[in-house]
């Protein structure tokens, strides 16, 4: 780690962890809606599933919330605009921003399981944990560069509802809350196209202990290449 990443690093990560009405709330509620709803969904392969599902949410709520609502807060920050202007590859700033990102998806996909294993059965091998792990640090890379995205094209005022407007139906779409199985044909239609689907697919493969899809990793390489795009276009449109 070259001495900017990690001052990048460190600054983003002071600023977040100073602000903990921000924090706190997006790290605790993936394994409070676990609690009342995912553990109750069964015990065995269900609550397991259901583990999966929320540690996916968790993931997606970091990258929406903490990183999204806090780029849009940004834009509009003297201190921001100051220190745009100092030396250094911007490069930095976003790398710096995935993996303070990861710190966040650490204590989130932490608390769903410690939930989970204080109010389900669920008794998996060593090698179903270590890839969850993997999926949940793979998903962490488009779920923060989405809401690096949705931070570039919203004002700060804006950020939280149309987080939410983005968020919510992602997570539905892509079976987070409801299992696939259970869709209406028309949105199981749509749901294979989602980012969150794939996610998802990924966990659960995890956790069955099947062998991953090439699709899977193919639509979330898309979508995180989607949502570079609309970074750069919307940086270029501002200058």
């Amino acid at each position: 780690m070259t001495p900017h990443l990690y001052a990048e690093c460190r600054l983003i990560l002071t600023i977040l962890f100073r602000q903990p009405g921000f924090w706190v709330p997006t790290v605790l509620f993936p394994a409070m809606l676990y609690a009342f709803f995912g553990a109750q969904s069964g015990q065995g392969s269900w609550a397991a599933q259901a583990m999966a599902s929320f540690a996916i949410y968790a993931v997606l709520g970091v990258g929406f919330f903490q990183f999204g609502v806090s780029v849009a807060q940004d834009r509009e920050s003297v201190f921001a605009t100051w220190q745009r202007s100092l030396p250094g590859h911007r490069v930095n700033h976003w790398i710096a921003r995935i993996i303070a990102s990861l710190v966040f998806v650490l204590l989130a996909v932490c608390l769903v399981i410690v939930v989970a294993r204080i109010m389900t059965d669920i008794n998996l091998s060593a090698q179903a944990w270590a890839r969850l792990s993997f999926v949940c640090l793979v998903a962490t890379i488009p779920a923060t560069v989405m809401g690096i995205a949705l931070g570039t094209v919203t004002t700060a005022r804006a950020a939280v509802p149309v987080a939410n407007l983005i968020f919510l139906p992602l997570a539905y779409l892509g079976g987070l809350w409801v299992p696939p199985m259970f869709m209406p044909a028309p949105i199981a239609a749509i749901s294979v196209w989602t980012p969150t689907r794939a996610m998802g697919e990924l966990g659960w493969a995890a956790i069955d202990g099947t062998a991953w899809e090439p699709r899977q990793m193919l639509l979330l390489l898309g979508w995180t290449l989607i949502a570079s795009v609309v970074i750069f276009a919307s940086r270029r449109a501002r200058r």
